[in-house]
C-alpha cells in the first residue's frame, strides 16, 4: 500500500468517527472530554502569556474544539486557523462557527500564513497500515511544516513508546519522546520542553523560539 492511500483510510476512519459520535470528543477518537482538554491543556503550554494578543494554527483541527476551549479560557487569540486533511472535518467546524470574527478553516496547508503558534493534538496518532519508520518519516516533515509556520513555537502530542506493551495497538503510532526530543533540540530550537507527566500514554513537546 502506498502512503496517500493509507493517508485516505485515516481519512476515511476520521469520517466514520465523525459520522457515528458527531461533534464531541469520541467524534475525533478521544476516550473522553475530560482526557481531551487535558491535552489542550498540556499544547497551550507553548503560550506563555494567555492574555496577550497571538495568532494560532490548530494542524488537525477536527471541528476545532480548540477554539471553543480557549474562548472558554478567555485567551486573546486574534486569529485562529484551523487546518485538518478531512473536508467533513472542516466542514463541520465550519458549520459550528460561522462567521466567526477571527477564525478560518481549510484543508490546504499551501493558504495557511505564518502565525505566532501552533499546535497539534493527535495528529500522528492513527498510523493504520503504514510502516513505523514511514510514519516516523511522516511525522518529522509536519514537525518541519509546523516550524515553518510559526514565529513563535508550536506544540505537538503524541501516544508515548512507554505505554504498556499489553495494551498497545498495531495500528497506531507510538513514538519515541527521547528521540523527538532530540530531534526537536536539534532542528528546531534550544528552548524544547518534553512533557510526560500528566497521567496519560502521551507525552507532549514543546519547542519555543526567541528572535
Amino acid at each position: 500500500m502506498d502512503f496517500e492511500t493509507n493517508l485516505n483510510e485515516i481519512r476515511d476512519y476520521f469520517h466514520h468517527k465523525l459520522t457515528s459520535y458527531g461533534a464531541s470528543p469520541q467524534g475525533a477518537d478521544w476516550n473522553s472530554d475530560e482526557a481531551q482538554q487535558t491535552r489542550f491543556d498540556q499544547l497551550l503550554k507553548i503560550i506563555p502569556d494567555p492574555h496577550q494578543s497571538f495568532s494560532l494554527l490548530d494542524y488537525g483541527c477536527g471541528y476545532a474544539a480548540v477554539l471553543d476551549y480557549i474562548e472558554k479560557k478567555g485567551y486573546a487569540c486574534n486569529r485562529f486557523i484551523g487546518y485538518d486533511i478531512l473536508d467533513s472535518m472542516v466542514i463541520k467546524a465550519q458549520q459550528l462557527h460561522p462567521n466567526h470574527p477571527y477564525a478560518i478553516f481549510t484543508t490546504s496547508i499551501d493558504e495557511i500564513p505564518c502565525v505566532d503558534y501552533a499546535i497539534a493534538s493527535g495528529v500522528f496518532n492513527i498510523r493504520l497500515q503504514a510502516g513505523y519508520e514511514e510514519w516516523t518519516s511522516y511525522t518529522l516533515q509536519c514537525l518541519s511544516k509546523l516550524n515553518q509556520l510559526t514565529h513563535k513555537g508550536f506544540a505537538a502530542n503524541f501516544l508515548t513508546s512507554y505505554s504498556d506493551p499489553e495494551r498497545m495497538r498495531p495500528d497506531l503510532y507510538y513514538a519515541n519522546p527521547c528521540f523527538l526530543f532530540d530531534y526537536c533540540k536539534r532542528n528546531f530550537s534550544k528552548d524544547v520542553a518534553l512533557l510526560h507527566d500528566y497521567h496519560l500514554y502521551d507525552f507532549t513537546i514543546l519547542v519555543r523560539k526567541f528572535a
